[in-house]
């Protein structure tokens, strides 16, 4: 198993109490494999991820309890520089927003080849050369002639490539790719998901892409794990999920895609806000938004069961999946 986290948990110490981010993760990444993680903002996706790559902020970050195995090896039980060895050259991370994560004082081919200067001691000469290489590789014209603009100088969709050369620099093995088609129009954003499944393909790399957007995932997954209030509360195949999803909070994101065949229709959203992490609700944490909630949603928190209605592995953490499957 290449990525494998356990029972992680990670809080946030406030003025006004302890926020409960993330509250018992679990998930596995394998080789060449891609793990969609979806889940509205405040859900989790994002603190997990940055966990895992070890780049909380901490304080007031804090992870009282799990682990994180890289191909075997707890990476929490790591001291900082040794988890700066692994950083870039085994696992590395796309944010978000490119123009913000890329220094606007520095070109961009300066950017990428420091990855080669720091962790590879290359001359900048041949550093610079292999920034240009990168650039090719992801696709953007005229890399020679480009390498020494500056990250305003790039259209959002470029920028948001040269991350992912700057991502991809020392090859690694897992990639996290936190919303990387985010603020970009559908076009780009399909370009974006195709080069990403392209390369991982090629170098046979683990991925983990983070968003909320289910219609994203669709042709790129191969399963994924629904977050809500820091747990996860649906784990499927990819093609199951959409076939039949098991949680009413899955099956709300689902319908939450707009349609071409409900054209005039009012589109579907869920109802109410995700919930306070300094105050999560006790019982399912769903249960206030969600239309198939009971008693005992109020008052027990739900497992995550086995949907043993499944022709393949999967879980729900809703005590009535079964309902849910077959509505």
């Amino acid at each position: 198993m290449l990525l494998e986290v356990r029972d992680l948990h990670v809080e946030f110490h406030t003025r006004d109490g302890v926020a409960k981010a993330v509250n018992g993760v679990n998930y596995s990444v394998e080789a060449g494999e891609t793990l969609a993680v979806l889940g509205e903002s405040g859900s989790g996706k994002s603190v997990t991820a940055q966990a895992v790559m070890g780049i909380l902020d901490m304080p007031p970050g804090r992870i009282p309890k799990g682990e994180i195995l890289f191909k075997g090896q707890d990476l929490l039980k790591l001291k900082e520089d040794e988890r700066r060895q692994i950083r870039g050259a085994k696992m590395a991370m796309i944010f978000q927003d490119a123009l913000s994560s890329l220094n606007p004082v520095l070109s961009v081919g300066e950017q990428l080849g420091e990855m080669f200067v720091v962790h590879q001691g290359m001359s900048k000469k041949d550093a610079r050369a292999k920034a240009v290489e990168l650039m090719d590789r992801v696709r953007i014209p005229a890399a020679r002639e480009r390498v020494g603009q500056y990250p305003h100088q790039f259209s959002g969709g470029m920028r948001q490539r040269i991350m992912i050369a700057m991502a991809l620099a020392l090859e690694p093995e897992l990639i996290i790719a936190d919303e990387p088609t985010t603020a970009l129009d559908v076009t780009v954003q399909a370009q974006v998901m195709d080069l990403l499944a392209e390369l991982q393909r090629e170098y046979n790399m683990g991925l983990i892409l983070i968003t909320h957007d289910l219609g994203v995932v669709a042709d790129v997954a191969d399963k994924i794990a629904v977050m809500y209030a820091g747990r996860i509360v649906e784990q499927s195949p990819v093609h199951e999920i959409y076939k039949a999803p098991a949680h009413p909070y899955t099956r709300g994101l689902l319908d939450s895609i707009p349609r071409l065949d409900q054209k005039g229709q009012e589109l579907y959203a869920i109802k109410g806000l995700p919930p306070n992490l300094l105050a999560i609700p006790p019982g399912c944490a769903f249960h206030p938004r969600c239309p198939m909630a009971q008693d005992v949603c109020r008052t027990d928190v739900p497992p995550l069961y086995e949907v043993t209605e499944s022709p393949v592995p999967r879980t729900s953490a809703c005590h009535f999946w079964k309902e849910c499957l077959h509505g």
